[in-house]
């Protein structure tokens, strides 16, 4: 067959198949554009007849709704049937009532450059994939470097998932410094030694590595201990104080503890925003503590992060420039689509362990040759150019803009935090003496009419009616529980992202909160 016969027998392989057409190269945009329209119809469409924060349905019912969409769509319905369905049956961070999580609403500049991004799909894990691409994240990083406090030229880092896979990171990198110099291993190699298996960390042959986190920390941690060959138990949980704050003095007792067995600190992870309360630990004392016993100090900022935009805020995170490694998510306090995690470590260095060549990626030669490569700087080998929509957004609203989207969420949160303390059916948890939200979010719980001297009717009925606003449709309001053990520790979480909600609007919500409660009481 000639090559003329066999380009014609692919063109006509092709012709009867819709949706063939590519989003890239000199037609991509003519080929998006009806695409694009239609999708923007079909979200109008799915969030009109949403109606709400979240489409009022049971989960067995939505459940139907979305198989039987799914099942009858096909051909060229399917793109606006399925958008409308997910449109519909999502929840909408945009709306005043939707207030469960650090679940932000993007902004729509951020949602467009994200639309470059698909459509040209970099990788980033080749400069050949991803040339301009490459250039941005390495300087999108030197600013983020530069706002933690941090040289941009001694630092380094990386566009990640989120604050799950940059806590990994960070204690991976403390596993393999900390534990490695005490064993004199090249623990990436060679694996974490057995207890008696020989090699010494510090005193004692064989001591089990530990990594100390406040008893609010993300649960990521226990995670990252699990896959790091540490095991979930190597994390000592430290107390914390009525604000959801890691105690010094608890800390410093622990370090000690673990100095008087014989145990290794590998890591003291501090948090910069827990995702309850917002609490941020306290971080300078957790600097010098880290270097007093040898650990790697990491700052989990993945929600705190942000606070660094704002001029008011950014006090808070007064010693995160100390840190060895930080997290931040920008899909929080950024107003990023996710995924929007980056990682930052203060010394380029420290990520030595990490450091990878696969011929067909970044040969030595090409490098040399001045073609960069960020293969060595993640865990992932496929990996978005998440960076251009954070770089987009910088340059459209700097950081000042950023800082007073920071500053507006603060000040709703403070008022809804008022609200909450005037009213006489709901009761705000830990703020008595102790000032305002430290961020965004706060805790509270409905209060039963009934007496209820053991909290077990208050945990009931707050869990019961965050149930009955999803059912109803009316709001999406968090839940969690305080530490300690027993019941009433059942709280109500309001986290507010989305700066154009009002005051009116979240008094609003907390009247709902408080008609559901009433009605459960009832029921």
């Amino acid at each position: 067959m000639t090559t003329e016969a066999l380009g014609a027998a692919v063109e006509e392989l092709l012709r009867p198949v819709i949706g063939t057409a590519l989003s890239g190269g000199a037609g991509g945009a003519a080929a998006l554009e009806p695409l694009v329209r239609e999708v923007l119809g079909a979200l109008a469409e799915g969030a009109a007849r949403r109606g709400g924060p979240v489409a009022a349905a049971s989960p067995a019912d939505l459940a139907r709704g979305v198989a039987d969409t799914f099942g009858a769509a096909r051909g060229t319905e399917a793109l606006g049937r399925l958008t409308e369905l997910l449109a519909h049956g999502s929840a909408d961070p945009a709306d005043p009532a939707c207030a469960a999580h650090l679940h932000c609403p993007p902004l729509a500049v951020a949602v467009a450059a994200d639309l470059a991004v698909s459509a040209l799909n970099p990788s980033q894990d080749s400069w050949d994939q991803a040339p301009a691409a490459t250039v941005l994240e390495t300087l999108l990083l030197e600013e983020m470097a530069g706002l933690v406090g941090y040289d941009p030229a001694e630092a380094a880092g990386v566009l990640t998932s989120g604050g799950t896979e940059s806590n990994l990171m960070g204690l991976m990198l403390a596993r393999d410094r900390v534990l490695g110099a005490a064993t004199g291993r090249q623990i990436e190699l060679t694996g974490v030694p057995r207890a008696g298996a020989g090699g010494s960390l510090g005193s004692a042959a064989g001591a089990r590595p530990r990594i100390l986190a406040s008893a609010a920390a993300h649960f990521s941690v226990q995670r990252a201990a699990a896959l790091l060959g540490l095991g979930e138990d190597a994390v000592i949980p430290v107390a914390v104080d009525s604000q959801l704050r890691m105690k010094t003095c608890a800390l410093t007792a622990a370090l000690e503890r673990c100095a008087e067995r014989g145990q290794l600190p590998v890591a003291i992870v501090a948090t910069a925003g827990t995702t309850d309360t917002g609490a941020i630990d306290p971080l300078r004392e957790c600097a010098e503590l880290a270097a007093r016993y040898g650990a790697w100090l990491h700052v989990d900022a993945a929600y705190g992060g942000g606070a660094l935009l704002s001029d008011r805020l950014a006090p808070l995170l007064d010693g995160i420039e100390l840190a060895d490694s930080v997290s931040l998510d920008w899909h929080k306090l950024g107003w990023q689509p996710a995924a929007a995690g980056i990682f930052l470590v203060r010394k380029s260095e420290t990520y030595a362990s990490l450091a990878r060549r696969a011929v067909y990626l970044n040969p030595a030669d090409d490098e040399e040759a001045g073609y960069p490569s960020l293969l060595g700087l993640s865990l992932r080998t496929t990996r978005r150019a998440d960076a251009f929509k954070i770089a987009v957004t910088l340059r459209t609203l700097g950081r000042e803009g950023l800082g007073r989207l920071v500053d507006a969420c603060h000040e709703l949160a403070v008022a809804g935090a008022r609200a909450v303390a005037a009213h006489p059916r709901l009761e705000l948890h830990g703020q008595a003496g102790a000032g305002e939200p430290v961020l965004t979010a706060f805790l509270f719980r409905y209060v039963p009419g009934a007496a209820d001297a053991d909290g077990v009717r208050a945990d009931e009925v707050n869990a019961a009616l965050r149930r009955r606003l999803l059912r109803e449709g009316g709001a999406v309001v968090g839940r969690t529980e305080l530490p300690g053990e027993g019941p009433g520790r059942v709280r109500l979480k309001l986290t507010l992202l989305n700066p154009h909600t009002t005051v009116v609007e979240v008094e609003r919500l907390l009247a709902a909160v408080v008609a559901a409660g009433m009605a459960e009481e009832g029921a």
